[in-house]
């Protein structure tokens, strides 16, 4: 399964090349639009960091800058939408959909409005801006929407076809994008479809599934694994919802324990999804690896990685104890 998952051939050495992810939704906007002139695209204030700019700049008239507005920002884009329109809206993740939730539900995923609304800074890795802007809880605000698609990419190369992906679904989307340069692994040929998930390297003790930056972070864990004895299969789950239920329970059933990663908070985030899908088809042990119920903190992305446990080599000793202490489970209803 995994040959037809290509990874970029430097993934795991020191000199890996790293871009933001965000930088790949700047370029894969550009292009949709280039493919498509119904897509517009509106900013509040933060056009160069969201990495709009490169749409704006190619289509000056097809571009908004609402302001620091952020209600406003995706109510304007509701209205395009049912003009016929194809509108992108840009924040960050801790302004929207943190701060306008409520417009979100009722002016977009009630109508069924294909809005794609871009979350960027997600998760802890934003840095030094600290507790309020890591934004740890838009996958359990957006997932719960009915209508809404789920979207976090691995790399800039993925964010780009992801990008390109979701102009064209025809449905509200919510796309999670993060701040710092993160490793590129994956390669202009590895596949990228909205609601599967891939599986990137294959195992028999465990199957790690990550999500957005974890899941490189999971391959580096699964290499620290394999030096212990213990076979990891790793599953890239860049589509959090809907769930691709059936290459995530083919896996699970071939490995019997599960280890969920995300850079988000665990409760109601991507483990509940994979935990709401295991207990319903499959129950099978589930460790869930994310932020614990608390908020983070002001430092370097890679500080706050390790201290949170997010890190690969965190995450290996969290999976090894894991594996310890928990049975392969092979019983089905």
């Amino acid at each position: 399964m995994s040959h037809h998952f290509p990874l970029d051939q430097n993934a795991f050495a020191d000199d890996v090349t790293k871009e933001p992810i965000r930088a790949g939704f700047g370029r894969g906007l550009k292009a949709a639009g280039e493919a498509n002139e119904a897509i517009v695209a509106l900013c509040a204030d933060l056009t160069e960091s969201t990495q709009m700019h490169l749409f704006r700049d190619a289509f000056p008239k097809r571009f908004v800058e609402i302001g620091v507005a952020e209600q406003n920002l995706v109510t304007v884009a509701s209205g395009m939408a049912r003009a016929g329109k194809i509108p992108f809206t840009s924040s960050y993740a801790a302004f929207s959909p943190g701060r306008n939730w409520e417009q979100i539900r009722t002016t977009i995923a009630l109508n069924d409005q294909p809005v794609k609304i871009i979350g960027s800074h997600a998760g802890i890795s934003v840095g030094p801006d600290g507790a309020t802007h890591q934004m740890l809880e838009d996958i359990a605000l957006m997932r719960v929407l009915p209508n809404m698609i789920v979207v976090a990419p691995a790399d800039s190369i993925e964010a780009e076809k992801a990008t390109r992906a979701i102009a064209e679904n025809g449905k509200p989307t919510y796309l999670r994008l993060a701040r710092d340069k993160t490793a590129v692994f994956t390669t202009q040929d590895s596949p990228f479809e909205i609601g599967k998930a891939y599986v990137l390297h294959e195992g028999s003790d465990v199957t790690l599934l990550g999500t957005g930056t974890m899941t490189y972070e999971l391959l580096v864990a699964a290499r620290h694994l394999e030096k212990q004895g213990i076979s990891a299969e790793v599953v890239h789950v860049p589509t959090i919802k809907p769930l691709d239920g059936e290459t995530i329970l083919a896996s699970v059933r071939k490995t019997g324990r599960a280890v969920s990663a995300e850079e988000a908070q665990m409760i109601g985030g991507f483990g509940s999804a994979i935990a709401e899908l295991l207990s319903e088809h499959m129950p099978t042990p589930l460790k869930r690896i994310g932020m614990q119920d608390r908020f983070g903190e002001s430092g370097k992305p890679t500080e706050l990685l390790d201290y949170f446990g997010l890190t690969g080599a965190k995450m290996a000793g969290t999976v090894a104890e894991f594996i310890k202490n928990t049975d392969q489970y092979h019983r089905e209803f």
